[in-house]
């Protein structure tokens, strides 16, 4: 399924207070790999309001900035177009989609969710994988060991790019380690090859650097599946 990353930016924390969004970025991702930048979606909106302080000081989009940007209407179609059908992945999703739902009822276009397939909260996975711990995109970096030392403000694309991440992460599988499958059936040529008489296959063993790499990297995935790395099963049952 094509999936979307999205984040916004808004003039204030409550919709109800009045707030508007002034930034949208979606990022697409394609069988779990971004697509080129010339499709993703990403532009800043004139909320026809100032940005109350915390906010501001959280994204950094003064008024003076945003005056010239096209309005939510003006961009709506485009946007609505581009995550059409879409899996949406967002954190804390009921703070955007609250958003999108107050500036697409401004123009008579319902609800977001009318318009994608379904939507993806990685702030409720973080919390079911990592209960009791700060899970806000930071923490989230840190967790994954992703570099996030461009993001000096917050800034919806930078977000988004940052939240594909985590979100692999989250949801890193695992395939299984035994095939059930004969690889010589309807093959002649390599059942020959299999039942001919030829040197002892040689054995190539894992430098210590590669067992450290790889024990670094079953850490990572045994955090992220909640201790229940199949390859660590496997071991312990050896």
């Amino acid at each position: 399924m094509r999936q979307i990353i999205l984040d916004t930016e808004t003039t204030g924390l409550r919709v109800e207070d009045g707030n508007r969004i002034l930034e949208i970025a979606a990022v697409e991702m394609i069988d779990r790999r971004l697509s080129s930048p010339d499709r993703h979606f990403h532009c800043y909106i004139n909320p026809g309001r100032d940005s109350e302080e915390g906010a501001l000081n959280v994204h950094g989009l003064t008024t003076e900035f945003l005056s010239d940007k096209p309005k939510f209407a003006q961009i709506a179609d485009e946007f609505l177009d581009f995550v059409a059908g879409a899996e949406i992945i967002i954190h804390n999703a009921p703070f955007d989609v609250g958003y999108l739902n107050m500036e697409l009822g401004k123009i008579g276009r319902g609800k977001f969710t009318d318009h994608v397939a379904n939507v993806i909260d990685t702030l409720v996975m973080a919390k079911d994988q990592r209960p009791g711990k700060r899970n806000n995109l930071d923490a989230l970096c840190d967790f994954f060991d992703i570099d996030r030392s461009n993001r000096t403000l917050h800034g919806a694309l930078i977000d988004c790019e940052l939240l594909s991440e985590v979100y692999l992460g989250l949801t890193r599988g695992q395939d299984s380690l035994l095939i059930d499958f004969d690889p010589y059936a309807g093959n002649d040529a390599a059942l020959a090859f299999a039942k001919s008489n030829r040197k002892p296959l040689r054995i190539i063993k894992a430098t210590p650097e590669e067992r450290a790499e790889h024990e670094a990297y079953l850490a990572v995935l045994d955090k992220s599946v909640k201790g229940e790395c199949l390859w660590r099963q496997m071991e312990k049952g050896a």
